[in-house]
C-alpha cells in the first residue's frame, strides 16, 4: 500500500496523508521526515518561489506532518525520525535556504522532543557526503570532500536506513539528539 501526496500542497494535505496511513495500516508506530529539495539558491538569485519550495519542503512539511501524526504516535508509543543534513549546522556555500532549513529542522526536532517527551521520541539523522549532488560536483571535489573523512569513503544510503532503524528500534533512551553520519567529517572539517 502506498499513500502519497505533494508535501507543499497544504496542511490539509498532510493531515489526510497521516489519515489515509492509519486507515491503511490500523496505526502509527514511526514518522520518518525523509523528502528535501535540494538544489542551489545563491545569494543575489534566489527567488521567493524557491524559498517556498526548500523551506516547505525540508521544515513546514515535516513540522505539519508531526502534528498530525502525534496522536496517532502517542497512542504506540512510537517515534519521529527527521532526514537532517549536516548543512543544517555548517552552511553549503551557494545553497543558503536548503541549509536555513535544515537548520530548521534540526531544531525542529529538539523542540518537537522536549514537547512530546515522554510519549514520543524525536531524533534526526544528519547524512554527510552519501548521495553527491547532481551535475555540481566533478569527481575531483568529490575526492577532496573523501580526502578530508576519516574513513576515506563516501556512504551509502545503506548507512542512512541502518541508522534510522537504530533510532526507532534500539535508542528507547534517547530524544532530541542528531546523530551524524559522515565518516567522521564532522571531526576534521
Amino acid at each position: 500500500m502506498l499513500v502519497r501526496g505533494d508535501l507543499n500542497n497544504g496542511e490539509k494535505l498532510l493531515k489526510n496523508l497521516v489519515h489515509e496511513t492509519v486507515e491503511a495500516f490500523g496505526r502509527l508506530d514511526v514518522l520518518v521526515n525523509n523528502a528535501s529539495s535540494f538544489y542551489p539558491t545563491p545569494i543575489g538569485a534566489a527567488g521567493e518561489s524557491q524559498w517556498d519550495d526548500i523551506i516547505g519542503t525540508n521544515l513546514k512539511a515535516p513540522f505539519f506532518l508531526s502534528q498530525a501524526a502525534i496522536p496517532h504516535l502517542k497512542k504506540q508509543g512510537g517515534c519521529i525520525v527527521n532526514i537532517g543534513d549536516i548543512y543544517g549546522d555548517r552552511p553549503l556555500k551557494g545553497y543558503s535556504i536548503y541549509s536555513i532549513a535544515k537548520a530548521g529542522l534540526v531544531m525542529l526536532t529538539k523542540s518537537l522532543a522536549r514537547d512530546l517527551g515522554p510519549e514520543i521520541r524525536v531524533n534526526a539523522v544528519a547524512p554527510g557526503a552519501i548521495l553527491w549532488p547532481e551535475g555540481d560536483m566533478d569527481e575531483m571535489s568529490k575526492q577532496r570532500v573523501i580526502s578530508r573523512t576519516p574513513l576515506k569513503r563516501s556512504g551509502e544510503p545503506e548507512d542512512i536506513a541502518r541508522t534510522t532503524l537504530f533510532l526507532v528500534r534500539d535508542a528507547g533512551f534517547v530524544t532530541g539528539q542528531v546523530l551524524v553520519v559522515d565518516g567522521g567529517r564532522w571531526v576534521v572539517a
